[in-house]
């Protein structure tokens, strides 16, 4: 089973259960060192903000859950 990484989506419908993503990595310098995020490519949904980068760029959408006005889309990424 590989990482699983939850990504907050503005739009429904952009993405479901077993779709193939493709994600880009952005870095931010903070105060407490290097943080990276990541967007699901072409824009779709954006991760929190991480500590450590991940080892793969590819993943399986599991599970797509409605908050309110957004969506949290959970993708387990493939193993390195």
């Amino acid at each position: 089973m590989g990482k699983l990484v939850d990504f907050r989506m503005s739009r429904e419908d952009l993405l479901h259960p077993g779709d193939r993503i493709e994600v880009a990595e952005s870095t931010l310098s903070t105060l407490s060192g290097t943080v990276y995020y990541y967007t699901i490519i072409p824009a779709l949904a954006m991760s929190n903000n991480m500590n450590d980068p991940l080892d793969t760029k590819t993943g399986t959408v599991k599970d797509v859950v409605v908050y309110g006005s957004e969506w949290t889309v959970t993708v387990e990424m493939d193993e390195a």
